[in-house]
This record gives C-alpha cells, sequence and structure tokens, in this order.
C-alpha cells in the first residue's frame, strides 16, 4: 500500500526523531567500542541497533519508551562484554578470535588458510592491495581479529614486535 493515513506519517516523523536522538544519546554515552569492527559479538550489536531502530519507525506495536529500553538494553549488554573483555582473558577468548598468520616468507600456510576459509586468491589479493608486486616482498599476512588482512613486508622492524601475539607465528623471532 502506498499511503494509509497522516497520523502514520506524523507518528513516524515523531517517533523517528525521538528514536534517532534517543539512539544518538546512548552511543555518545556508552563510547567508541559499541559500534567498533572488532569481533562478532560487536557486529551483531551494530546489526541489531538497526534492526531495533527500524521497529521502532515502522512498527504502530513497539512505544517509544520500549524501543529505546530495548536499544539501551544492547548497548549495556555490548559495554559489559567490552568492559568484561579488557579485564578477564577468559571473557577476551570467549568473545575475541586471535588474528592469524596465514603466509609467512613466502609459503601459504594451508593449515591455517583451511581452517580459516580462506583462499591463496584471496591473500594474493591482498598483497596487491597492499601495491606489491612481488610474493617475496611480503614477510607476511595476517588474518586480524576483524576478519580484514595485514600485509608486512620484507624488512619491516615491526615484524618482531607487532606480531608475537599471532597464532602460528614462529616464535624465534627476536623481540
Amino acid at each position: 500500500m502506498f499511503f494509509e493515513t497522516w497520523s502514520g506519517l506524523g507518528r513516524v516523523l515523531i517517533v523517528g526523531v525521538l528514536a534517532y536522538a534517543g539512539l544518538i544519546v546512548l552511543l555518545r554515552f556508552s563510547g567508541k567500542r559499541t559500534l567498533s569492527k572488532m569481533n562478532a559479538f560487536d557486529l551483531i550489536v551494530t546489526v541489531a541497533l538497526g534492526s531495533t531502530l527500524a521497529t521502532i519507525l515502522l512498527s504502530k506495536d513497539v512505544p517509544l519508551a520500549e524501543g529505546l529500553l530495548g536499544l539501551g538494553l544492547l548497548i549495556s549488554l555490548q559495554y559489559l562484554i567490552a568492559w568484561l573483555s579488557v579485564r578477564s582473558r577468559f571473557v577476551r577468548r570467549l568473545v575475541k578470535s586471535e588474528p592469524t598468520l596465514l603466509f609467512h616468507q613466502g609459503e601459504m600456510l594451508d593449515g591455517a588458510l583451511a581452517s580459516q576459509r580462506v583462499t591463496p586468491e584471496e591473500i594474493r589479493a591482498a598483497i596487491r592491495t597492499e601495491g606489491f608486486g612481488q610474493m617475496s616482498d611480503v614477510e607476511a599476512v595476517i588474518l586480524e581479529t576483524d576478519g580484514s588482512f595485514s600485509v608486512i613486508s620484507r624488512g619491516d622492524r615491526l615484524v618482531t614486535t607487532a606480531i608475537h601475539d599471532v597464532k602460528n607465528y614462529p616464535s624465534t623471532s627476536s623481540i
């Protein structure tokens, strides 16, 4: 249906502005981490916030106060998980994956590629994206906790200090 009532449009306008303002206040209060792309839980919260906001806007069955409470609950739970993950190794391991070495010193690490469901073509594309024309110019390719690739060139001093926590990285490097 194209149009129902003027009051329906008015409701969407008023509730939309108020729900949006409420979401902005809640996000501002909760901090930058709420909408970061650090792990799967962050993505879930971001999608859930969008879905909840859409429901508040378009469903006459959801009062503004209940919708704002739902948004506040999602943000509070995200804040709690982030707070706990900073303070507890157990929670951090539960909610956050660890970076994984996929390519090292000219060799694809087939076991790591398979376990992370990454193809050699994706590794080569990441290397090209970073401006490398030769695989031999690359020390390592790492799948980060947010799903992005980090490409480290040979000779970078960062290799010995920045990737000591990467799964599968040889511990023989000096730090």
